[in-house]
């Protein structure tokens, strides 16, 4: 037994094969980039309607197996960017009526999180960093509870934000941290967290007014960006363990693959006596593995579409993590 994922929220589009043991068979995706600015919603819907079909016989190829073993279709719906989640659901549904296939519709962070099991987490607490999304996340009655979140922009978002500011392309992470790992020189910036809850506008205006000021490098400024930054994330990230009462600290999201955000988090866990999970990188970044991942659990509990009646799903962009039942568990 298979289950097909298929991601498409934002600048990815992934195809993925899990069996029925929750084994990742194949987990290849395409990724939709820029020379300069940032991510335009309807050329990455364009970029993944493009890419959608070659990706999935790609997959079919690689898993060395036929479209009829295939028991169910599991797709992001939520939350996202709406031209390119409707690429994936169109995509989804065509495969459904040709295949005659039930349809899962996934939670994008949800995803993220269940993911986490495979590296031992049993009962975590998530600190979600990635584009628009920054949540501290834990399973608690019933639902996902964000404990914490951002109130302007996502982590990966004002980091792309600043980096397009500098004249680089997107996405503008991965170069802002080879620039910080050139620098030592920390300068101070607006530090802003209420609680569990961070913002970075205010630190995304003072970091582009020392650059138009011409008297601070950029290596400097993308130190001092990821040590205040990241700061205030595992601030936040201990402040929902003591709440919690939980032991666990898990990463999930792009921006979960910096190395100096790591590296903070398991200091703070090792001080904390908590333990410290993060999956590999190919399953922190946006990736149809973890759809197709939760999406067998959703199965296996009877939680999906028929494909009579798939007409009546519909995509999600503004979903809340906390807006699922979860009754796969």
């Amino acid at each position: 037994m298979y289950i097909l994922g298929i991601e498409s929220t934002a600048h990815t589009f992934g195809v993925a094969l899990v069996d029925e043991n929750f084994k990742i068979l194949v987990n290849i995706k395409d990724t939709y980039t820029t020379e300069k600015g940032g991510i335009i919603p309807l050329e990455a819907a364009k970029h993944h309607r493009e890419f959608a079909e070659t990706l999935y016989q790609k997959a079919l190829i690689d898993a060395k197996i036929n479209e009829k073993e295939i028991k169910a279709i599991a797709f992001s719906n939520a939350p996202g960017l709406a031209p390119c989640l409707i690429e994936g659901m169109k995509f989804a549904k065509l495969l459904s009526k040709k295949l005659n296939l039930p349809l899962i519709p996934i939670n994008h962070c949800i995803a993220h999180l269940e993911i986490g099991e495979i590296t031992g987490a049993k009962d975590p607490v998530l600190l979600y960093a990635s584009g628009a999304n920054t949540q501290i996340i834990a399973y608690e009655a019933g639902k996902y509870r964000i404990f914490g979140e951002t109130l302007d922009v996502g982590i990966g978002n004002f980091i792309d934000n600043f980096a397009r500011y500098a004249g680089m392309g997107f996405p503008g992470g991965p170069k802002i941290a080879v620039l910080a790992s050139k620098s030592k020189n920390y300068i101070e910036l607006p530090y802003s967290i209420k609680g569990m809850d961070v913002a970075f506008s205010g630190m995304l205006t003072k970091l582009n007014q020392m650059l138009n000021s011409k008297k601070y490098s950029l290596e400097d400024l993308s130190f001092s960006l990821q040590e205040t930054a990241f700061a205030m994330l595992v601030e936040a990230a201990e402040r929902a363990l003591a709440h919690t009462g939980k032991k666990e600290l898990l990463l999930g999201g792009g921006v979960a693959c910096n190395t100096r955000l790591q590296e903070m988090c398991k200091i703070m866990c090792k001080e904390r006596n908590v333990k410290f999970f993060v999956p590999e990188n190919s399953l922190l970044v946006d990736n149809a593995g973890m759809i197709a991942y939760l999406g067998l659990k959703m199965f296996k509990k009877g939680i999906f579409t028929q494909a009579k009646d798939i007409d009546k799903i519909d995509i999600a962009p503004r979903q809340r993590t906390d807006d699922i039942k979860v009754l796969w568990k």
